[in-house]
């Protein structure tokens, strides 16, 4: 730390300190899809501080979660699970129209395959984005995370804005 310049230093010590703005008010954020990106996503937002609700469309895969049984290996990812659920900072479920309702921040972490022709399928970030849309009682971050090609989210705010009931 001591090789940084000052200001940098002073930053460096806010983050670490917890005195950063981000950490100074706790966020209530949706993030739909509990695979590798969207299940170590939330543990991460919930480890600093936030309120997430991981939603996933298999119900099998969220009822295990419940049960505190991780489907997918990660180093350390089980016990930050465990460890903000206990804490009641990491709750599971499936309902898009919930999380929406309840999250100023809406996190898409869902799969993207590859179509026979090596481009990807949108499907699902389309499916969810209508799905936020329609659930949208106030304005909303929508956070595209998933693995997707340029411009995506210029379609995926189209869909919102389309689609949206406000």
């Amino acid at each position: 730390l001591e090789s940084l310049p000052p200001g940098l230093r002073r930053r460096q010590a806010g983050w670490h300190s917890g005195r950063s703005s981000m950490e100074r008010r706790m966020r209530n954020i949706a993030v739909v899809g509990a695979g590798y990106v969207g299940l170590v996503t939330a543990a991460c937002l919930a480890q600093m501080g936030n309120r997430i609700l991981c939603v996933d469309s298999d119900t099998a895969k969220i009822g295990r979660l419940k049960r505190g049984i991780v489907p997918i290996y990660e180093p350390g990812l089980a016990a930050l699970v465990a460890k903000n659920t206990k804490a009641r900072r990491l709750r599971f479920g499936g309902s898009v129209k919930e999380a929406t309702e309840q999250s100023e921040l809406v996190f898409i972490c869902v799969g993207t395959p590859s179509r026979k022709d090596g481009s990807a399928d949108l499907s699902a970030v389309e499916n969810v984005a209508t799905e936020i849309a329609k659930a949208m009682n106030e304005y909303k971050v929508v956070v595209e995370k998933s693995t997707v090609p340029a411009e995506t989210g210029a379609r995926v705010w189209r869909t919102i804005s389309l689609t949206s009931r406000s």
